[in-house]
């Protein structure tokens, strides 16, 4: 097993390997009295996994409840909050009780929004069940809800009280479920491990998951640590993000967040190129590694229709928005456009 320590305004550890799982009552138990563990997870994943977190849970001693609701990121909107806040309430959760997201990124990213707002903050633990959400959004506090007019337009910045990423779960997974993760896995290493993509494009991702796992949630931790609320350098996190979140909205949300990440990073290491700041040699090998893992490179929308939603993106500053863009392999850089600027740029970004 390895360790991590999250050194932001409440530090927590990361633990990754095979098993935990299993030990999950006994490992939350050294960090949280006993108390109600309310599980929250979608329909799939409480039909793999919910069995074996919850017995664990009551044999370390904790009273659980469970909620359940439909997977997928339809299900990330106001209506499925305002349900777990009620089930809380109804169960008479109180602030010393706290809340487990067993599953993805969905899961994850309501449950600690729940956390953060009900009765004015309650503990959360995250369990990440997918590639992407161990390696991303289960660590550094990412918490939020879609609105029909863009990804994520409400959240808050929560911290969990502790991630445990099991990896024999991750090694489990179907290969376009696992492809999603790879492409934020290849995102890490084009903002900042150029040994990290190596690793990736030489074939070796899923046959030392831990080390994986490991190396991707160190980079995210120390720009995180750096930058904890996104005001500065934790922005590079966002590489294929703002036209990915664009095109999953644009999309009804039925094309999944690391297909649209992926795609993003296509169109802007493409435009990049086309633009003089970086070489085709960048852009070759980010959409080679996609395609090892049979990840989308091509988009099928118009800068218009992508437009639409970045213009709701949260990272926009009034009539600017920053994008990031590869300088080198293991190297991006901000730049920020106008409005204007960007549609151009998306322009020739278009595959």
């Amino acid at each position: 097993m390895k360790a991590l320590k999250i050194n932001t305004s409440k530090p927590y550890d990361v633990l990754i390997g095979a098993g935990l799982l299993r030990d999950a009552g006994k490992l939350i138990g050294r960090i949280h009295q006993m108390c109600t563990a309310v599980v929250i997870t979608d329909n799939i994943v409480d039909s793999l996994y919910a069995g074996e977190l919850c017995k664990s849970l009551a044999d370390a001693g904790f009273f659980v409840r469970k909620f359940i609701f439909k997977n997928g990121e339809h299900s990330k909107n106001i209506e499925t909050y305002t349900e777990i806040l009620r089930f809380l309430a109804d169960n008479h959760i109180t602030r010393t009780d706290m809340l487990i997201a067993l599953g993805g990124g969905v899961v994850g990213d309501i449950t600690g929004f729940v956390a953060a707002t009900y009765l004015r903050g309650i503990s959360f633990i995250q369990i990440p069940t997918t590639f992407l959400s161990a390696i991303d959004s289960s660590v550094g506090g990412n918490t939020g809800l879609d609105l029909a007019e863009g990804k994520n337009l409400v959240g808050v910045f929560c911290q969990p009280d502790l991630v445990l990423c099991d990896t024999s779960i991750i090694s489990q997974l179907p290969s376009n479920i696992f492809a999603e993760g790879a492409a934020e896995a290849i995102k890490y290493g084009v903002i900042s491990d150029s040994t990290l993509f190596s690793f990736i494009e030489n074939g070796n991702l899923k046959t030392n998951l831990e080390e994986a796992v490991y190396r991707c949630v160190k980079i995210k931790s120390s720009i995180v640590e750096q930058d904890e609320f996104e005001l500065g350098c934790r922005q590079i996190l966002n590489f294929g993000h703002t036209i990915g979140h664009a095109l999953e909205a644009v999309e009804d949300f039925d094309i999944s967040h690391g297909y649209a990440v992926g795609i993003g990073m296509c169109m802007i290491s493409h435009a990049a190129y086309k633009n003089g700041y970086c070489s085709d040699d960048v852009e070759r090998r980010i959409n080679n590694a996609l395609k090892l893992f049979g990840l989308p490179t091509k988009c099928g929308q118009s800068a218009s229709q992508l437009l639409k939603y970045i213009k709701n993106d949260k990272k926009r500053d009034g009539n600017n928005i920053t994008l990031i863009l590869p300088e080198e392999i293991g190297s991006c850089f901000l730049k920020t456009f106008s409005i204007e600027e960007l549609y151009t740029f998306i322009e020739n970004g278009d595959i």
